[in-house]
């Protein structure tokens, strides 16, 4: 009986307009159907049909946790070659003109943190409310 469920041997042909057809396929693009059959036989028999949602507040997140990413990297790259020359440092005066050209580099890395703190907490409270 498992067997006779997957072969399909009944046609059922449906004539649509070039508009009618196109909107077919938009609607099936937004689901998770692979196939047209597929999505017009569950519409048919009433099954379930799974859409595809996209959250345009959510990308709009993504979009600015990716800049910050970016930046954040860009910061640790700054601090990483700040603490090497701090290894290579053998005078204390030196040091302490590192110390003070590098404090608004730590700052800014600081500011970068919050933020993306910020735009996280607000990702999560989106991904928990759908």
């Amino acid at each position: 009986m498992n067997e006779d469920k997957h072969n399909r041997t009944k046609w059922l042909h449906v004539r649509l307009t070039p508009e009618e057809f196109q909107l077919l396929l938009r609607r099936v693009q937004r689901t998770t159907c692979r196939k047209t059959s597929e999505y017009a036989r569950k519409i048919l028999l009433s099954e379930p049909v799974v859409i595809n949602h996209r959250d345009q507040s959510f990308d709009e997140t993504m979009v600015e946790l990716t800049r910050l990413r970016r930046e954040l990297t860009a910061a640790g790259n700054n601090l990483n070659q700040a603490v090497k020359r701090l290894h290579a440092l053998s005078q204390i005066a030196d040091f302490r003109s590192w110390l003070d050209a590098n404090e608004n580099d730590k700052n800014q890395f600081l500011e970068l943190v919050k933020e993306i703190n910020i735009y996280i907490s607000k990702a999560s409270k989106i991904w928990l409310r759908s």
